[in-house]
């Protein structure tokens, strides 16, 4: 504690945040957690995941809070999700070509919103079961096809956004090893209108500034970032879930009671610091964050970031 004091005397304000953000524990939200280690506020397994890529349908999930406000957030550097840190499920039980099989960690889990990394090897197998949840991803490495029922292709590679509308059917084809992490919204219905549920691709290209419109005032994330410019692009908005890519030049602001987000920093620098109890993390390209239901606190933003996000309402 005298060192971090020490820090704190000579040190820029960022950079004391940064010293506070390695003395203090994160709390409830979600789960307290540190790069090595992490305990869960719900006990639910990732076989519930697992099975959701099988198709095979789950129990309804427990409801959401009803509390006006929830303290604390999820973070873990990439390494978190190094391959090696990921427990093997074993061979998939159906598939019809290679042979793939299963490794996974979870993030957090609060019963309808969840997430964490997924590994699989090469294979294919088919979805015939309406999917029970909204899957979003984010593309660490490797390549893959999603086949809607009717037969249309979407394929996939590093970089790339994916989303599995809830009450998909049809194909998944692993054709090089895939790396992701994922979150997931376990909301009640089939929000998709039309007779077959597609998924949806939005490529790295389309993170690009020319995509991007100008949200400083009305952000799909914040509500208003003030005098700070922010971009974003939402590709999907389907009932209670938000997918898209925002960007943000340096600066602060503050958040208030904000909605279940979910989302994989892709360039830049950024502090993430809870209105609660203070708790502070500095967030570089490859993080993954999970902010709770009614969240509140501040954001600085030292390097132009760009970010992934999920929003499960």
């Amino acid at each position: 504690r005298g060192q971090i004091l020490t820090t704190m005397v000579s040190a820029p304000p960022l950079a004391v945040i940064a010293a506070f953000a390695a003395a203090l524990p994160l709390t409830s939200g979600f789960s307290s957690l540190n790069p090595h280690q992490i305990s869960f506020r719900s006990s639910s397994s990732l076989s519930s995941y697992l099975d959701s890529l099988s198709g095979q349908q789950q129990a309804n999930p427990a409801p959401p809070s009803t509390s006006e406000s929830s303290t604390g957030f999820c973070h873990v550097p990439l390494d978190y999700f190094d391959f090696s840190n990921l427990s093997s499920k074993g061979p998939r039980a159906t598939y019809d070509w290679g042979t793939p099989q299963d490794w996974s960690r979870k993030l957090a889990d609060d019963g309808v919103f969840r997430a964490g990394s997924w590994y699989c090897s090469e294979g294919g197998w088919e979805s015939p079961n309406g999917k029970a949840v909204t899957e979003v991803f984010y593309m660490l490495d490797g390549h893959g096809m999603l086949g809607d029922a009717d037969g249309t292709k979407h394929f996939f590679g590093p970089g790339d956004m994916v989303i599995i509308p809830k009450g998909h059917t049809g194909r998944w084809d692993v054709n090089t090893p895939i790396h992701k992490v994922w979150a997931v919204n376990a909301h009640e219905n089939v929000e998709e209108s039309g007779p077959i549920v597609r998924v949806q691709v939005d490529h790295y290209k389309d993170f690009a500034p020319q995509c991007l419109t100008d949200t400083s005032q009305n952000d799909p994330l914040y509500g208003n970032t003030g005098t700070v410019p922010s971009a974003s692009n939402t590709w999907y908005d389907v009932g209670p879930t938000q997918v898209g890519v925002w960007t943000c030049e340096p600066g602060s602001f503050e958040v208030t009671y904000g909605e279940r987000q979910w989302f994989h920093l892709v360039e830049g620098t950024m502090f993430i610091t809870d209105a609660y109890d203070g708790t502070s993390k500095r967030c570089v390209a490859g993080d993954t964050v999970m902010l709770p239901a009614g969240w509140s606190g501040y954001v600085d933003v030292v390097q132009s970031v760009k970010k992934v996000f999920t929003v499960a309402k």
